[in-house]
């Protein structure tokens, strides 16, 4: 397994109905360069309802 440092650029996911993987991805898309989609995103809500919120109200806040 070898990690080699590099910058993360944005992308189109899929969360395949798994909230942890679309909340994981919602926060590595606020650092990578350029958009970030995720399909299925509606899927935090299992374990998070109003996750989308909560990090628009933390981005507009910093």
């Amino acid at each position: 397994f070898l990690v080699r440092k590099s910058r993360l650029r944005g992308a189109g996911v899929d969360s395949f109905g798994d909230h942890r993987i679309a909340m994981a991805f919602a926060i590595a898309g606020l650092l990578a360069e350029g958009e970030t989609e995720i399909a299925g995103a509606d899927c935090a809500a299992v374990s998070f309802p109003g996750f989308f919120e909560v990090l628009q109200n933390a981005i507009v806040y910093q």
